[in-house]
Formats: structure tokens, sequence, C-alpha cells
């Protein structure tokens, strides 16, 4: 059974947190979701309730459907791209340290790989801590290869680009009005919207009502900016 390829933090932190790394965050959550959003909503906002028929309905509901499987298997293999890139990276900076002229010269490299407010909050001692656990970590692979982990990463994300689809689409499938459906459309998309920005807020921190009413407005102005261009 082949072992996951150890990253930078895996080295530093410990063995489960390439795991971590790779579990999608809320923030992650939120963006597909909101990306999934505001592809179903360009085709439903463009909808002319006046003269739509069945067929017409149809055909937009299908395509919305449609485009959000495209995108979200482009999406999943962006995450798998940006999966094995990272942790590539992670690989040369360990090489990179372990190669340093100076012990100095690796404590600037292992500065610089973390987040900065991190690396404002690191000493010489932890550095240097750091280096030593670098230079005695064992069965380091040559080269990046994807995990188990990524691969559910990259299917979570295709997951909530397509199904994010769904709740915006569904009430055009259940009333016949095409008025009310939109109006219910509108309404659902907006309320997940705000509860995005919700979980968004309590994730980094943020004011809650003020950050997912946040939420609601960037994503109306997406749609918006979308729709204009010709999205």
């Amino acid at each position: 059974m082949s072992q996951a390829p150890a990253t930078l933090d895996s080295i530093l932190i410990g063995p489960n947190a390439d795991q971590r790394e790779r579990t999608l965050d809320p923030i992650s959550r939120v963006s597909e979701i909101l990306f999934g959003l505001i592809m179903a909503l360009t085709f439903t906002c463009t909808l002319s309730v006046a003269e739509a028929g069945r067929e017409e309905i149809r055909t937009l509901l299908a395509a919305a459907i449609s485009c959000n499987i495209a995108w979200g298997l482009v999406d999943a293999v962006m995450f798998l791209i940006n999966a094995v890139a990272g942790r590539g990276r992670d690989l040369i900076t360990i090489r990179h340290v372990r190669d340093a002229a100076s012990a100095e010269r690796a404590r600037g490299i292992i500065k610089d790989a973390v987040p900065p407010l991190l690396g404002s909050l690191l000493s010489n001692d932890d550095l240097e801590r750091l280096r030593h656990g670098i230079l005695n970590a064992r069965d380091i692979p040559a080269g990046p290869r994807l995990t188990k982990d990524d691969w559910a990463g990259a299917l979570a994300v295709f997951l909530l680009v397509v199904l994010s689809t769904f709740p915006v689409v569904i009430p055009f499938i259940l009333f016949r009005d095409a008025a009310f459906a939109l109006r219910t459309s509108n309404i659902i998309a907006i309320a997940l919207l705000f509860a995005g920005g919700h979980v968004l807020a309590r994730y980094a921190g943020f004011r809650p009502w003020r950050t997912a009413l946040s939420m609601v407005g960037v994503g109306v102005a997406l749609v918006v900016i979308t729709i204009a261009l010709g999205g």
C-alpha cells in the first residue's frame, strides 16, 4: 500500500496535517456553492417569464444543469492540479532546506514557506527546531503524487458545484407559473447566499449578519456582471 507523499506541513506539524489540508474548509465549500449558484442564476435570471413556454423552460434547465456539470468537472480537475502542484512545491522547499549552505539560510527558507503571520511569530529557536525536523525526516518521496484525500476533495468540489444548481432550478419543475417559479428560485438563491455568508463569518470570525448580507450583495453583483458580459 503506497503512502501519501509528505508535505511541508506533514513534516513540520504531524502526520495528519496533509489530510486536514485537503479537506474542504468552509471557505472552499462556500466558494464552490457560490460558483454553482452564480452559474445557475445566469440562466434562470435571463428567462423571459412573459414569453417562456414549457419547452423553453426545459431547454433552459437542461442548459443550466449541463453547464454546471461541465464546470464542476473543470473545477475538480483544477483542484487536483493545485493539490499535486502544492505538494510538489512543498517537496522542493524540503530539498532546499536540506541543501542549504548554512543553517541561517535554511531557517530563512522555512520562514518564507509558512504564512506571513505565522512566520512573524516564529523565533530562531522555533525555526531551528523545524529545520532539524526536516533534516531528520525519512521516506520523503521523489515526486508528488495524488492521494485518496485529493480524489475525495475533487469529488466534493464537483458535487458542490453541480448540486448547488438544483435548489435554483427545482421551482421551475414544480410550478407551471414561470413568474412564480422565478421568484421562488431567486428567494432560494438569496437564502443560500445568506447562509453561506453566515457560515463564512463563523469560520473567519467576522460579523455574521454583515457578512451574510455582504455575501448576498456580492452574489447578486456577480450574477449581474456575468449576464452583462454575456456569460
